[in-house]
């Protein structure tokens, strides 16, 4: 007996090129040095307030701006304390989740050589609008989600 195969296969798998596999080391090195250097500047008790001073809209208007939180919840994300990192800004925490499966997919790709087409077709169809939306949209969860931390926080009256 026959068995009949359809006339269109999809591959969904194909052999990365040297470009691409060199891209991805250098994506999920990149990835890797950046959570690497925040970890070894903490355990250095490096002074991030050098870097960031203090937010001008919770000064002025006493509510957490939208960026309120992104620095120390990255900082907890590279020593390793994740749910701290969703605890104090959501949105911060899953933006270095994200990062962090990019890094390991792109480590996939340059370790085994193998490279899936569905990449390809996220990055043809995907709109940059569509990615800005998406990232605003977690921005503002973020946001949400200090906003009523705040309110539950201020003394009544």
């Amino acid at each position: 007996m026959q068995t009949r195969q359809p006339a269109t296969v999809v591959k969904f798998t194909r052999p990365a090129s040297a470009r691409e596999r060199i891209v991805a080391a250098l994506i999920s090195l990149s990835v890797l040095t950046l959570f690497a250097a925040l970890w070894g500047l903490q355990k250095n008790n490096f002074d991030f307030g050098l870097l960031f001073h203090p937010c001008g809209f919770k000064q002025r208007t006493g509510w957490p701006c939208p960026g309120c939180g992104m620095t120390t919840s990255v900082l907890a994300f590279a020593r390793g304390d994740v749910l701290t990192a969703f605890y104090v800004q959501p949105a911060a925490a899953l933006m270095c989740s994200l990062l962090v499966l990019v890094g390991f997919l792109a480590l996939l790709i340059a370790i085994s050589g193998v490279y899936s087409t569905r990449f390809d077709r996220f990055w043809r169809e995907a709109r940059i609008v569509y990615l800005l939306v998406g990232l605003l949209i977690i921005l503002a969860g973020g946001w949400a989600v200090t906003l009523a931390r705040a309110w539950a926080t201020r003394a009544p009256g």
